[in-house]
């Protein structure tokens, strides 16, 4: 009999030794998912920036192009008159 509970409690401290373990093995996931999360964070300012940028420069992009067709329109307008003009 003595034996027997020998055995249990050797069995017990080896199941306690294996949550340790794992407890320490989660605490270590933990801090990896952590550091990625920070990563992840980190890249996803720096690609709001970079579409705050992108949005800003095609903003530009389309005033100028709008300058340019208002231009352009005057000119044919110009140049329609001329030939009615002509004619």
């Amino acid at each position: 009999m003595f034996y027997v509970l020998i055995c249990i409690s050797l069995t017990f401290v080896g199941i306690a030794a294996m949550q340790f373990l794992y407890l320490f093995y989660l605490e270590r996931v933990e801090i990896e998912h952590k550091k990625k999360i920070k990563e992840l964070e980190r890249r996803c300012k720096d690609l709001m920036s970079n579409l705050r940028d992108a949005e800003f420069q095609i903003a530009e992009q389309s005033k100028i192009i709008e300058e340019l067709s208002e231009q352009e329109e005057e000119v044919w307008a110009d140049v329609i008159d001329d030939k009615k003009f002509k004619a």
